[in-house]
């Protein structure tokens, strides 16, 4: 049966008339969002309101999956696909139409490509308390150290470096949005799979601008591949690898190209110590450590934000590598 996609129908409507070619639509199907046929050729629709940069890791990644696991031929079709979004499918040999028409398609001798058609971005409405800054953060600490789930709201509001208030909120939206299960005797995360992927999308599109301090560079370029011999170790605060060098560090797959760093020191020391100048276009970025120090984490930031970082960047030897972090390092979840 249709599943209220009916985006499907205005995308492959605004291309048909783009290019003059009949393109049919089967959305009768239980097993896919849509079946769309153009020129004889069937392809297998998967619909997503909307591609941005903090969600197109995981959706690059389902359609990885679906390419390979599908004798036919795959089409994303989206409100809206960023204009990152759109390079690494087409990079990736993934075709997708817009609801402006903007498409990439190519599948044996068929061949079809619009763009410059303008789209909008639709804001998001009515966004849950517990996705917005302060609520990432407890959830954060919820998924990061699951053995504090059964501490008291005060324990729990000290440890995520929030109110009292905001934790029993967030924890009655958990409960009303079916990710929180409540007894006499304890509370359950629920549905933890979802939970993760709609906490890591929000994570990088509402939390993580807000605590990025700034873009540097090394000032001598060797540094990016010794940056292992770097000693990061301080007396007066922490700095922890996150991202692609925290990645490689954790599974020993990658060669890092971008560097993340979470530090609670100031922007001078962190300069200092790790031989930066600021630049707009830096290959490393400084975010400000958000959570309380619970655990010793030596050089790497917790594998969650390590993970988060990973599936964020949309780069397929990235996201291979978070896969791996989520089965070895974060089984829990």
């Amino acid at each position: 049966m249709y599943r209220n996609n009916d985006f499907i129908y205005d995308a492959t409507l605004k291309l048909e008339q783009l290019i003059d070619i009949p393109i049919q639509v089967d959305s009768n199907r239980n097993n896919h969002d849509a079946l769309l046929t153009i020129k004889n050729i069937q392809f297998v629709v998967e619909a997503k309101a909307a591609v941005r940069t903090s969600n197109q890791g995981f959706i690059l990644s389902q359609l990885e999956e679906m390419k390979n696991n599908s004798n036919r031929p795959i089409i994303l079709i989206a409100e809206y696909i960023s204009k990152k979004a759109t390079h690494e499918l087409k990079e990736r040999g993934i075709n997708y139409i817009d609801v402006a028409g903007n498409s990439f398609i190519k599948y044996e001798d068929l061949a079809i490509f619009v763009e410059g058609q303008k789209n909008t971005k639709k804001d998001k409405t009515n966004q849950s308390r517990a996705f917005q800054e302060t609520g990432l953060k407890i959830i954060f600490h919820l998924l990061n150290t699951p053995e504090h789930l059964q501490d008291s709201y005060r324990r729990i509001a000290e440890q995520a470096d929030v109110s009292i208030g905001s934790v029993s909120n967030v924890m009655a939206e958990l409960e009303e949005l079916n990710y929180l299960l409540k007894t006499k005797q304890k509370r359950a995360i629920k549905n933890t799979d979802e939970l993760l992927e709609r906490w890591v999308v929000e994570f990088n599109a509402v939390l993580r601008p807000r605590i990025l301090r700034k873009r540097m560079r090394f000032i001598d370029q060797d540094q990016s591949k010794n940056w292992r011999d770097i000693d990061i170790h301080t007396e007066n605060g922490v700095l922890l690898w996150g991202g692609e060098p925290g990645g490689a560090i954790i599974t020993e797959n990658l060669r890092p190209e971008k560097f993340t760093v979470f530090t609670d020191l100031e922007l001078s020391e962190v300069a200092n110590k790790l031989r930066l100048i600021p630049s707009e276009n830096g290959e490393i970025e400084i975010l400000q450590k958000f959570w309380k120090n619970d655990a010793n984490y030596a050089q790497v930031a917790p594998a969650l934000l390590v993970y988060a970082d990973l599936m964020n960047s949309g780069f397929g030897r990235n996201i291979e590598t978070a896969k791996q972090i989520l089965k070895n390092e974060l089984q829990h979840i």
